[in-house]
């Protein structure tokens, strides 16, 4: 089987667009903000900083600190258990561990929520170590530093693992580090050719893993 199966968070295993749009919103309003793109054309994904400078048409540092701030009150302390899990998913990760795979998450989420909703959904035992930008100081640049961080850190072949997400930011990190990339349809991005390996349900990406596992 593959030595390693790496997994995106937001998106892929879970949709927490609600809850983080909701916290979005209270910290905008807190500082008086207007949103300067509808918040329902937010993309879920990218760093925290990287979408408050988008929704509030400022570099100003001091207040995307403050705004930041806002959001993760809202959002650490009750948003994050609004997230919901994408039908199928609790089953393909009881699944992979019954099998004794070894899985990773690697997330652009915040650490400390990240580590929040896998202990409100007791996922905790299904992953071996969890990777976030803000998982050490200075916090990593990108994701596809992220995961050549895991795949050395974890003594890794990217050859023998496979990285699982829903957006072309995720399969660009993946191709990086030459790992192996599964593209899921149900999240929030969008694969417009269809020249890559796509799986439309999390039961045709678990049996897809487990003929890997026999192949293998």
């Amino acid at each position: 089987m593959f030595q390693a199966i790496i997994f995106d968070l937001d998106g892929t295993l879970i949709d927490s667009r609600a809850a983080i749009l909701d916290a979005f919103g209270k910290a905008l309003a807190e500082k008086g903000i207007v949103p300067q793109i509808a918040l329902a054309a937010v993309r879920i994904g990218p760093p925290l900083a990287e979408t408050l400078r988008e929704l509030s048409g400022s570099d100003d540092e001091a207040l995307l600190d403050a705004l930041a701030a806002h959001f993760k009150a809202h959002y650490d302390s009750s948003g994050y258990r609004a997230s919901e899990v994408f039908a199928d998913i609790p089953e393909l990760l009881e699944a992979l561990a019954t099998n004794g795979a070894r899985c990773f998450l690697a997330t652009n989420k915040r650490l400390a929520p990240t580590r929040l909703i896998l202990q409100h959904l007791q996922w905790e035992p299904y992953f071996a170590e969890v990777y976030a930008l803000d998982r050490e100081t200075p916090r990593l640049p990108d994701k596809s530093t992220m995961l050549a961080r895991l795949l050395a850190e974890q003594a890794l072949d990217a050859q023998n693992c496979i990285y699982i997400g829903d957006t072309p930011e995720d399969e660009a990190a993946a191709r990086a580090n030459g790992l192996l990339f599964a593209a899921v349809s149900w999240g929030y991005g969008e694969f417009p050719d269809a020249d890559r390996l796509r799986f439309s349900t999390p039961r045709e990406l678990a049996t897809f893993l487990s003929q890997e596992k026999s192949a293998r």
